[in-house]
């Protein structure tokens, strides 16, 4: 009889994505933006005696469409591919083969990404700042794409994006050890 050995968390490592870390605290939040906004608007007709079935479905309505706008996306990667996951659809990019990455100027800095199989990603780079093994899987996927020469644009905004996500981090290891 052959003698089965349990799963490791170190074995699954390569089997599972790595996600975003944040993911589910921004979708309780979300969730409880929408619920606060319905239980208050609905509280406050029925306070006001404007309450009329029509407004009592129209309030619960404006917070879904609120809760759909909060929602955050689902970043999560794998060994050379990325994925954002959206309230509708999501969208994958081979980071191994990538072509093109840039990062849209403006308030909030989207950062797009693009292979060589015509896949498209958009992204907040906040959320690779903040979960230092999906940085890790794009930089090693982006790489690759530097290594077989498919990254033609781009490059310096994924070095910058290292540096500045270097930086934070430092920045965050000295202010939890007491030294900034």
């Amino acid at each position: 009889m052959a003698r089965t050995t349990p799963l490791t968390t170190s074995r699954l490592r390569p089997l599972l994505p790595d996600g975003d870390r944040r993911w589910h605290a921004d979708v309780r939040y979300a969730v409880g933006c929408a619920l606060v906004m319905c239980g208050l608007s609905l509280l406050l007709d029925w306070g006001a005696g404007t309450l009329t079935p029509a407004r009592a479905l129209l309030w619960p309505a404006l917070s879904a469409v609120l809760l759909l706008a909060l929602l955050p996306q689902r970043v999560t990667t794998g060994r050379g591919w990325l994925a954002v996951r959206g309230p509708v659809r999501g969208h994958l990019v081979r980071t191994d083969a990538l072509t093109d990455v840039r990062q849209c100027p403006g308030v909030s800095a989207r950062l797009v990404l693009r292979d060589a199989f015509g896949h498209r990603v958009e992204l907040d780079p906040r959320v690779l700042a903040a979960n230092p093994l999906l940085w890790h899987d794009l930089d090693t996927g982006a790489r690759r794409s530097l290594e077989r020469g498919t990254l033609r644009e781009g490059a310096e905004v994924l070095a910058r994006l290292g540096r500045e996500i270097d930086d934070e981090t430092a920045r965050a290891v000295l202010r939890r050890s007491g030294i900034l």
